[in-house]
């Protein structure tokens, strides 16, 4: 090791610093009043919505609109007693239970006992799985 010459360190200092602080800590409580005690100008925004869940539930979704525009009575649309006796037939033909005919349509079971038991908003796409499953029209006749 004698030979080989001085010893000098090539390294620079590394610093390390704190990140600045982003939105969410300046909205911190200990960050505005660490701002007050020191003077600094703080503003405020009061939103019109603030604190209350007004906008969701101001927006009227596409059902509600419909409701509102066609007719006075506010109800929605719910499966025919033609409808939802043809697909317990159907499926009491096939020998295939509620979950069963679900699991055949990927849906839940739960929607199938909503058809059957006439409460389902009718959906054109259920419906047009029910009739692949089931191999019988359910829809055109009135």
């Amino acid at each position: 090791m004698a030979g080989i010459g001085p010893l000098t360190q090539d390294w620079e200092p590394v610093v390390i610093r704190k990140k600045t602080p982003n939105a969410a800590t300046k909205k911190d409580e200990k960050a505005v009043n660490a701002a007050r005690r020191s003077g600094a100008e703080i503003e405020t925004l009061k939103k019109s919505n603030a604190g209350t869940n007004k906008a969701a539930s101001s927006s009227t979704s596409l059902n509600t609109r419909k409701l509102d525009d066609e007719n006075e009575n506010l109800a929605h649309d719910r499966v025919c007693t033609e409808l939802k006796k043809a697909i317990m037939q159907a499926r009491m033909d096939k020998k295939l239970t509620q979950s069963q005919l679900a699991q055949l349509i990927n849906e839940k079971p739960q929607i199938i006992q909503e058809y059957e038991s006439g409460k389902a908003i009718p959906n054109q796409q259920i419906i047009t799985k029910l009739e692949r499953a089931l191999g019988l029209k359910l829809r055109g006749k009135k």
